[in-house]
């Protein structure tokens, strides 16, 4: 196999870019097989993992790595079997509430004492998205930031700034109407564009530990705080901030509303920004703002879905797959796997570097240094499944018919009784 990297990670590894004596002791110990199976099989993450590969036999020649990729929707269903009889080593999986059923049923390890080393403070941000029963069950290795894309052309046309909180949106939406825009562009076919949206709102609202405790079945849907949010959203809905007909459209559908400047802002991960661009906007056209405070007595938290590793409980060569783990988390690594050429997405390293991306920095930025709240995983991540399908049902009829608030809450709480009761 060949490295990607225009730098080999080994290369700069040997350069003394990554630390100490002690790291490259570390190195020179490892022997042994080291068992590997990743869903990274698409092209572009597949050359991601086999240049890891690579480079890390680099670091270690005594090292014999067996590297199994399997179709990424495949592997949902053949997780579970395969860390049971003769597990690998290191997978790939998701964080949060994802990992529950494997951290539950004993097959993740623990891997607590690696958190606690200096080197992983640069992964501050998304401990707790690892983080269950207060410990910690694998490593991200590449997240991506959601937040407000928006036609600044527009907003400079009406005089509007980004806003900072609730009342300078909604009053920024109110401008926009006046002027035969719409707000937001969105589209709901497919139901997870809502559940960005309540999201955002609610932990805006409640904050990320309510938000998570709702997500885990912990807190009844009829909970005030839980109709607060709904109210929130409401004043959007009521004043029409929404293109119509929104659950006709999908996401890629509702597109050319803010292409052409019939709405003004999307509410969307940063995959989106490259649909944009080919659509005709350039960066001078397009912005991205951090979703604005509701409640400024709770603190920012973001969706930033997150792809992981973990080591399964029954690894064979524990001390590989942990340095394996620290490799991957590294500055470097974190660098090279992340860039335009490779994963295009952001390092979960607050000491990496990213390209010149625009939106890349804003996200990085955000994520790194003000996402204090928390980083949630996505509605549909977050959510037992069946939880989250019935919801973002209620979240899409929400939307289109407000009024059925109660009918939708009452809904959805007897869902989470059944589930989680």
């Amino acid at each position: 196999m060949h490295s990607i990297y225009k730098t080999s990670v080994a290369t700069l590894v040997a350069a003394g870019m990554t630390a100490s004596s002690a790291f490259a002791d570390a190195h020179a110990s490892l022997s042994g097989d080291l068992k590997i199976i990743s869903d990274m099989s698409n092209p572009a993450p597949r050359a991601v993992m086999e240049g890891l590969v690579a480079d890390f036999s680099e670091l270690h020649p005594d090292l014999d790595i067996e590297l199994t990729i399997v179709d990424r929707e495949a592997w949902k269903t053949q997780i579970r079997n395969a860390l049971g009889a003769n597990p690998p080593d290191v997978v790939n999986w998701y964080a949060a509430n994802r990992m529950r059923p494997y951290v539950d049923a004993g097959l993740f390890a623990d891997i607590s004492d690696l958190w606690a080393e200096p080197e992983f403070e640069g992964l501050a941000s998304t401990k707790g998205a690892m983080t269950l029963d207060d410990k910690q069950w694998g490593v991200p290795y590449t997240y991506y930031q959601w937040g407000v894309y928006y036609r600044k052309d527009i907003y400079d046309q009406y005089d509007l700034s980004e806003p900072t909180n609730w009342e300078e949106e909604i009053a920024n939406c109110q401008t926009l109407l006046d002027n035969g825009v719409k707000c937001y562009t969105i589209g709901t076919k497919f139901l997870w564009t809502a559940g960005g949206w309540f999201d955002y709102i609610n932990s805006r609202t409640n904050g990320y530990d309510f938000h998570i405790e709702l997500a885990r079945g912990e807190v009844p849907w009829t909970d005030e705080r839980v109709r607060q949010t709904f109210a929130n959203w409401q004043q959007l809905i009521d004043m029409g901030a929404f293109i119509e007909d929104h659950q006709t459209y999908s996401w890629q559908e509702a597109l050319p509303f803010m292409l052409n400047g019939d709405a003004a802002a999307y509410l969307m991960g940063n995959f989106a920004v490259a649909a944009m661009r080919e659509g005709g906007l350039t960066d001078e056209q397009l912005d991205f703002y951090q979703f604005p405070l509701i409640n400024p007595d709770v603190d920012y938290a973001e969706d930033a879905p997150t792809d992981t590793f973990h080591i399964a409980s029954g690894a064979q060569n524990m001390d590989a797959a942990k340095e394996f783990l620290r490799f991957v988390t590294s500055p470097e690594v974190q660098t090279e796997i992340n860039g335009g050429d490779a994963l295009g997405q952001l390092p979960v390293n607050a000491n990496a570097e990213i390209g010149d991306d625009k939106f890349l920095e804003q996200g990085f930025e955000m994520l790194s240094n003000n996402a204090t709240g928390g980083i949630m995983q996505f509605f549909d991540r977050d959510f037992d499944a069946e939880m989250a399908s019935v919801g973002m049902e209620g979240l899409q009829e929400f939307m289109v018919f407000p009024d059925n608030l109660e009918d939708i809450l009452t809904r959805l709480e007897e869902t989470r009784q059944r589930i989680y009761q």
